[in-house]
């Protein structure tokens, strides 16, 4: 780890206690959180209500939407996450929620289904509340605390997804989809005025040399030298493809079992919600719990059985099957995703945080521009004429964690401490 701490020797960040700023960051993410998912998983809807200037179909409209978003994320995000390491991550954070706020607002307004892409473009080139805030915690967090930590930060996004999309289904059956918006822009202007009074960080920035180009990309390089750290990052990128490829098609799923389809809305926000209210309850068990046990064994077991959970819903039949086997695959994913944060953390520098969870973010936001892809050329493939058939997308998916779980039952390390770097 020598390699990647020697260019930031200098750099130094001095913050209030890391409970201050995790309990900060804590309802800072669950209002962009909560935000995000009362008009995330109704954006396929949206689509449809806006409808297509240009032609093409539905289909294809709503892996736009997705995909271009997460595809200029996947560019933008190492960049911002690099600057944090030079500029101060506090200021990153102001960045993505206050320009979240902002282009947010402004797609209540849109009048098709293009405008609303090209807003999605620039929406993923200036947020990322995510992983601002994970690289605020993993740079202040005690090493043997960060799996709580971490746990806590996907609680925090979960627990707001448990509640953002029934408030989005409730927002669109009432007042319908633009509303929805305002009240996603004005959370998110509120988590960055609380970061920007509630957080406190002196920030001494590198020297000068370390700062343009060259040392971006010397950042880069170090970070994905690191052992164990290109197998997380392969990690997050599976699990990550396996859960997001359904969403595009999630709601458009569920219309199609449920008797009445006006209510179809707030069945998705109910079936999302549940799913992220066990999510929530199982970042926090599992996240104290790899501190104990290690993230290999949490990992493993929740991956593997997301594998398992995601077979049934291939054959449900009405909604409330959909939600039940939902609500348990919440609680697996709980265990997957804050366990390869609390990895990258322990594998890292902290004063390389910004670089690592750019990156992480990039991967992340990779797997989101490719999921609505292959879901769409998955539903396009197996569907017949005058029917379309979503149900292959949950078998894909189960195979994804599959692989996720045994590559890292095989890959990682038996003990923590054979991968754990040298705190800077």
């Amino acid at each position: 780890m020598g390699e990647v701490a020697a260019p930031y020797r200098r750099l130094e960040v001095k913050s209030s206690s890391w409970q201050r700023i995790l309990f900060v960051m804590f309802v800072a993410q669950l209002l962009a959180s909560i935000g995000f998912s009362t008009i995330f998983p109704f954006l396929p809807n949206y689509v449809e209500f806006l409808g297509v200037r240009s032609g093409g179909s539905l289909v294809f409209w709503v892996a736009a939407v997705f995909s271009v978003q997460a595809a200029a994320m996947m560019i933008a995000s190492p960049i911002w996450g690099a600057i944090a390491d030079r500029h101060g991550r506090k200021l990153m954070l102001e960045r993505a929620f206050f320009a979240g706020a902002a282009v947010i607002l402004l797609m209540g307004f849109v009048r098709s289904a293009e405008e609303l892409t090209f807003l999605r473009l620039i929406q993923g080139l200036t947020t990322g509340v995510v992983s601002a805030a994970n690289s605020m915690v993993a740079a202040t967090a005690p090493r043997q605390r960060l799996g709580y930590a971490m746990g806590m930060m996907q609680t925090a996004s979960w627990a707001g997804a448990s509640v953002g999309p029934m408030i989005g289904g409730a927002l669109q059956y009432f007042f319908g989809f633009r509303f929805s918006f305002v009240v996603t822009a004005a959370l998110m202007l509120a988590g960055g005025l609380l970061v920007l009074f509630g957080v406190k960080e002196d920030f001494t920035a590198p020297p000068r040399a370390e700062r343009g180009v060259g040392g971006l990309i010397h950042a880069w390089r170090d970070v994905v030298r690191t052992a164990g750290v290109p197998l997380a990052y392969f990690l997050r990128f599976s699990a990550w493809l396996g859960r997001t490829m359904l969403v595009p098609f999630l709601p458009l799923f569920i219309a199609t079992i449920t008797v009445d389809k006006d209510l179809a809305g707030m069945y998705t926000g109910l079936a999302i919600g549940l799913a992220a209210a066990s999510s929530t309850l199982s970042g926090v068990l599992l996240g104290r719990l790899s501190d104990r046990v290690g993230y290999k064994p949490i990992l493993v077991a929740s991956a593997l059985g997301c594998a398992v959970f995601y077979v049934p819903m291939a054959y449900v039949t009405d909604v409330v099957q959909l939600i039940v086997v939902n609500v348990l695959i919440g609680f697996a994913i709980g265990g997957v995703l804050p366990a390869i944060s609390a990895m990258l953390a322990r594998l890292t520098p902290r004063n390389v945080a910004g670089a690592v969870y750019g990156l992480d973010n990039s991967v992340a936001a990779a797997s989101r521009a490719l999921a609505p892809i292959i879901a769409g050329a998955i539903v396009t493939v197996t569907s017949l004429p005058g029917s379309t058939n979503y149900r292959t997308i949950f078998l894909v998916t189960a195979g994804l964690f599959l692989i996720t779980a045994l590559v890292a039952a095989w890959r990682l390390p038996r003990s923590e401490r054979e991968a754990l770097a040298t705190d800077v």
